[in-house]
């Protein structure tokens, strides 16, 4: 169900028989960055305009009540208990792992409603999950009167994912769908949530999402074994250096003369976030600059990162990535996610964005035998409460 303000509320009271808040909350690109925010590192995240809108309202019941507009499910209820037990169907754990959060915190939330659904594409790298959270977050804060900063959200999202959905993601995703401003994009350290932002505001630039529409539940799984993978270099390299807590400590340096100590695998992926943190503080400089040919270098050497050293690739992404290098109107590409399927992250200019879509459509479908869908992503403000923003 493709929802507006008016659609939204009008579904909201069929099923619920009360009038909502509605909140406005976006997906975001990772423009370069990956895999290094659990890590400690550094990320380069925006908010979009594609986006989730979340309609919420008390309920006077001691019941969570969910309805996903875009699925075809019925009403989700649970019991509001000391303890929450998974859905079974996933999607309602992002929301359950929210108030569980919030319980744990000693922060008390009443029964409520909440009907959702956008044009976000699940499943396509741009986190639908971390839009979620955020959405009921800022929902919840403002229904209940609840005294949580935007850096409190995100955590409470991150943790709301490591410790009840079961993904061990870092905090970049939450993040930039609470602090994202229109025109720039956000230099985030992961360790101590310090963040800048940096402008991005090239008229004549578009970014231009492949979305190869491969969904594979091994992305999950193998997100946990690379996370797993960077712990176990540092539990090796802190025996040569007490003092390290996190890759981000790690130096050019004391990795390569141990290098023998790592497997083949684990050396790959440490060597992979020390180059990746290095390029986003160069990136930014780039940006400073203005100098966006260098900068689209840089995603691209990300994405062979990504598929050499993380191996997070797969062939799908791999041939758009390719497809993208032979076009002159494409200053850089590479997959952006969690890795195995979604999308690539392509800058392009503005003037040629017909052009490039028309041919990388025909060579992905001549060589892979299906569609790739395509979207044109403008960088937008954080979330927030739509009547606030129209008042």
């Amino acid at each position: 169900m493709k929802l507006n303000l008016e659609k939204i509320e009008q579904e909201f009271s069929n099923r619920f028989g009360s009038s909502p808040i509605v909140v406005r909350s976006p997906a975001r690109v990772n423009l370069i960055g990956e895999h290094t925010d659990y890590n400690d590192g550094f990320v380069l995240p925006a908010a979009i305009d594609k986006k989730i809108l979340l309609a919420m309202a008390p309920n006077n019941l001691n019941q969570i009540r969910l309805y996903a507009a875009d699925m075809d499910d019925p009403v989700y209820e649970a019991e509001i208990e000391d303890h929450f037990e998974k859905s079974g169907k996933r999607w309602p754990d992002y929301v359950l792992g929210v108030v569980d959060q919030l319980q744990k915190r000693g922060v008390a939330v009443n029964g409520f409603d909440c009907l959702f659904g956008g044009d976000i594409p699940i499943g396509a790298g741009l986190s639908s999950s971390a839009a979620l959270e955020g959405g009921v977050l800022t929902g919840l804060a403002e229904l209940f009167d609840l005294e949580l900063t935007m850096a409190e959200m995100a955590q409470i999202g991150q943790q709301a994912e490591n410790e009840f959905v079961g993904v061990q993601c870092g905090i970049m995703d939450q993040f930039a769908n609470l602090f994202g401003q229109s025109e720039s994009v956000i230099r985030l350290d992961c360790r101590s949530l310090e963040y800048s932002h940096y402008p991005f505001n090239h008229d004549n630039l578009a970014i231009l999402l492949c979305d190869t529409k491969v969904r594979r539940e091994l992305a999950s799984s193998e997100y946990n074994v690379r996370r797993n993978q960077c712990e176990e270099g540092v539990k090796i390299l802190r025996d040569f250096d007490p003092s390290i807590k996190n890759l981000r400590d790690v130096s050019d340096e004391l990795l390569e003369n141990h290098k023998g100590k790592l497997t083949d695998d684990v050396y790959n992926r440490c060597r992979f976030v020390l180059d990746e943190n290095r390029r986003v503080l160069d990136a930014c400089d780039d940006l400073l600059r203005d100098d966006i040919e260098s900068f689209g270098r840089r995603m691209t050497a990300s994405h062979y990162g990504l598929k050499n050293q993380y191996e997070v690739s797969c062939r799908e992404l791999d041939l758009l990535v390719a497809a993208a290098e032979d076009l002159d109107a494409i200053y850089g590409s590479r997959m952006m996610g969690g890795g195995f399927g979604g999308c690539t992250i392509n800058l392009v200019q503005e003037q040629h964005i017909d052009r490039v879509i028309e041919t990388i459509k025909k060579r992905y479908e001549k060589e892979i035998d299906t569609s790739v869908e395509f979207y044109i992503a403008r960088i937008s403000d954080g979330v927030g409460l739509v009547y606030k923003e129209q008042n």
